[in-house]
């Protein structure tokens, strides 16, 4: 049931600059529409026809999120015992083994927030490449650490197989492995049957009627929330001011969720389907949350909105008409206020949301899954299933279990050496983006060695640039990448995954799994006609990657 709490919703609304008055509109148009239509009553009463004329799997069911700011409330005292048992035990780690909506809102607030004093760090992995493995090993002592398996569906391959690795070195140094792995999933998965079967500390159920993405309000959020010592009953008080303030009498010109979902969804109709997120810098964790709602839940049947999340800020000349820009600014930051006004003198429309403090975290969790999902109303498409994500998974298993022979693709001592590279930058389409797909081991020094490639093909070719490692991103934007528009070309970039990780349990290992996800990526990438360009390094990936940049920089224009 939504909030009954009387709170005005003005103080949630986005400051919208439209140039355009065909955008002004269009907007104002569907507002009027939804007003008309009841279409904020008719979510929260979970009526399918919001997105289509006759029912379909998928959307009935995947709407719990809208009361998890209220349902979750009576839990806090539970997650908050909880937390402080683990505290006390002594826990100095806490590594949560997830994918995609699993691992993303608690990546989130880790990030924002640290842990609270005398609370366990948290360090989430969702990486299947060697040396991120050994990383997390090498940063814990596993007798001091609890390990979070986060799988909703309870078989993701990736979080069963880092498992399997903890689940061995914990198991020799102590008598009861169990003790140190908490699940969090849906009820009655293989996931649950596991944790009981290998004597867990606890499990979490999770509400099984929303998507992993829509999650981040649920106990896959909140579990890593309270380990690490945040007050819970101020980030929920925060959502259920918003969910309060989109509740199903607001009017729709006041609905902070329909407000964006109308922008949102009206201007990606229109061909400004790029959408550009800024933040403050203590909000720039955020949009890796929105970046795989955005995606995972518009990118499909063709259609599809693309996040475009911690691309370097550009002059105005630079941002093309397939642009929007929404701005987070935390209090009153007011550091890109001449940039975000010359955008808007270009004709390039912003969205600016304020943030009173970090705590407005739950708001926004709230008000992004509400619009996003109008927004699918307004594109036309199911934004609560991921029909591609999966078929990746099923090309990837098939490598696994039948590996091809030879390397995954040619390596290559520099880029010079590998002519398919020139295709990337030969010919500039317009509305076109670029995806660096890193099926490398995450880390600050990759961050920014990704960061100057994507500056310098953004350079050459005036278009917006993504970059995300494998295998995370096939759980956020890998599905827009196969089902949305095909405007994206892929620089897929591996390296040799030496040396090697062996799975126990298992007949593969960690660089096996790797290039298996690479290679079934690229073949649904090409399956649904996109290009994608393979590069593969024997030597340092850093240094590959950052010799990427430096030949794209210094290539003379076609």
């Amino acid at each position: 049931m939504p909030p009954s709490t009387s709170i005005t919703s003005d103080s949630f609304l986005a400051r919208v600059a439209l140039p355009s008055d065909a955008e002004q509109r269009s907007v104002a148009d569907r507002l009027s529409s939804w007003q008309t239509q009841s279409v904020g009553a008719r979510v929260w009463k979970k009526d399918p026809t919001v997105w289509f004329d006759s029912i379909r799997p998928e959307i009935v069911d995947r709407l719990g999120w809208l009361s998890l700011p209220t349902a979750l409330t009576p839990r806090i005292d539970e997650l908050r015992e909880f937390a402080a048992e683990i505290r006390d035990a002594g826990t100095a780690h806490v590594v949560l083994l997830g994918m995609g909506g699993s691992s993303l809102a608690p990546e989130v607030l880790g990030r924002m927030f640290g842990p609270a004093p005398g609370f366990p760090s948290l360090a989430v992995l969702d990486s299947t490449h060697p040396d991120a493995v050994r990383a997390v090993e090498a940063s814990i002592d596993p007798t001091t650490t609890v390990f979070l398996v986060s799988s909703k569906s309870g078989t993701t391959t990736e979080t069963l197989t880092l498992f399997r690795y903890f689940w061995d070195r914990v198991a020799g140094s102590t008598s009861a492995p169990g003790r140190r792995f908490v699940a969090i999933t849906d009820p009655g998965t293989p996931l649950e049957a596991l944790a009981r079967s290998r004597g867990f500390r606890t499990t979490f159920a999770a509400a099984p009627d929303l998507g992993g993405r829509y999650s981040a309000l649920s106990v896959f959020g909140m579990v890593p929330a309270a380990l690490l010592g945040l007050d819970l009953d101020r980030l929920l008080a925060s959502a259920r001011r918003m969910a309060t303030a989109c509740g199903p009498a607001t009017p729709a010109d006041r609905h902070p969720g329909l407000q964006l979902g109308a922008v949102l969804g009206e201007l990606g109709r229109s061909g400004r389907d790029k959408v550009t997120l800024w933040t403050s810098p203590e909000l720039d964790a955020f949009p890796i949350w929105v970046e795989q709602l955005i995606a995972e839940s518009t990118g499909k049947e063709g259609h599809g909105l693309v996040p475009v999340v911690s691309e370097a800020r550009r002059t105005p000349a630079f941002y093309g008409e397939d642009r929007v820009v929404v701005d987070l600014a935390l209090g009153e930051d007011h550091a890109r206020d001449p940039e975000l006004a010359a955008l808007e003198a270009r004709g390039i429309p912003t969205v600016r949301l304020r943030w009173d403090d970090r705590f407005d975290l739950g708001a926004e969790f709230f008000r992004w899954e509400f619009a996003i999902a109008s927004a699918g109303a307004v594109l036309g498409i199911h934004p609560f299933d991921q029909p591609d994500v999966e078929y990746a998974k099923v090309l990837a298993r098939q490598v696994l279990a039948a590996p091809p022979s030879g390397a995954s693709a040619p390596g290559v001592a520099s880029p010079s050496a590998s002519p398919d590279l020139t295709k990337l930058l030969d010919t500039r389409l317009p509305s076109e983006y670029v995806a660096l797909q890193a099926y490398l081991a995450p880390s600050e020094a990759m961050d920014e060695a990704l960061e100057g490639l994507r500056r310098a093909i953004g350079d050459r070719l005036k278009v917006p640039t993504t970059a995300g490692y494998g295998p995370r991103f096939l759980h956020s934007t890998g599905q827009l990448h196969k089902g949305g528009p095909p405007t994206g070309r892929f620089l897929q970039i591996i390296d040799a995954a030496k040396p090697d990780l062996a799975v126990p349990g298992s007949e593969f290992t960690f660089g096996a799994l790797i290039h298996a996800q690479s290679r079934g990526d690229a073949t649904a990438l090409e399956q649904r006609g996109r290009t994608v360009i393979t590069l593969a390094t024997t030597g340092s990936a850093l240094e590959f990657v950052a010799s990427i940049a430096r030949w794209v920089a210094d290539r003379p224009a076609s």
